[in-house]
């Protein structure tokens, strides 16, 4: 069995992320629709269709390409395999970003269209204040300590629903509601629906997810020092060869 070559990695990026975003816009406006005048029940139908549409697309895309779906997860990865030769290159890291950023935007899209969404307007929710920008440190800075801590302790494999999990739970316990992904917020622009965040408010948020990435990344390397030699099998195990058992690499 071969490494996957970049461009069917790149692909998965591509259709993993952009079927995210189909779940997360799509799920959004169902639930607007459903539940107009309740905000906690469209919460609540928003989170769990997300929480297992990414499970679903992490075990369908993962062997292929890790299955990141987010810039900022392949970022870390590159950051924290770079000295052990492990891990996304930059070369890889800008693709996977630019693939992860177009699937973003053409999954709003398709959620728009199966709606019946104008495809010419974008959100108008604005999302500001210190407070939601905090959540979203949060939010991204415990989604990159968990995807390596479970790759550090051999449970790769566990990814799929820890995470799905973690983005479900996040969406009710961080005041941002959890975007915690360069790519996802700025697919969001492109439907002024319930999960929609406005063009003004969105490069804050990236800001934030990237602080919180470096956070994470911090928190990694001090509490599981040999994160890096895992590096390749981020999100989940999607190369061939098999790493000795981390608990033999202090």
């Amino acid at each position: 069995m071969s490494t996957p070559d970049l461009t069917r990695r790149l692909v998965a990026e591509l259709l993993g992320t952009g079927l995210l975003v189909t779940v997360v816009v799509g799920s959004g406006i169902a639930a607007q629709r459903l539940s107009p005048d309740d905000v906690g029940m469209q919460l609540l139908e928003n989170s769990t269709a997300t929480f297992l549409g990414l499970t679903v697309l992490i075990l369908l895309f993962g062997p292929i390409s890790g299955g990141h779906f987010n810039p900022v997860v392949s970022a870390a990865d590159w950051v924290l395999g770079r000295r052990a030769g492990t891990g996304l290159t930059g070369t890889e890291v800008l693709a996977y970003s630019g693939v992860q950023v177009v699937g973003a935007v053409a999954g709003a899209v398709l959620a728009n269209l199966m709606y019946d969404v104008p495809l010419d307007q974008l959100s108008t929710t604005e999302r500001t204040g210190a407070n939601l920008l905090l959540g979203e440190v949060v939010a991204t800075a415990g989604l990159v300590a968990l995807i390596f801590a479970l790759a550090r302790t051999g449970r790769g494999m566990l990814a799929a629903p820890a995470v799905g999990a973690y983005i479900g739970a996040a969406y009710w316990f961080t005041s941002s509601t959890s975007f915690a992904n360069p790519a996802v917020t700025i697919g969001r622009i492109f439907s002024d629906t319930f999960a929609g965040i406005a063009p003004g408010s969105a490069p804050a948020f990236i800001a934030a997810q990237l602080v919180g990435g470096l956070v994470g990344v911090g928190l990694v390397r001090y509490l599981f020092p040999g994160a890096a030699l895992v590096a390749d099998d981020v999100v989940v195990p999607h190369h061939p060869h098999e790493h000795t058992d981390p608990a033999e690499h202090p």
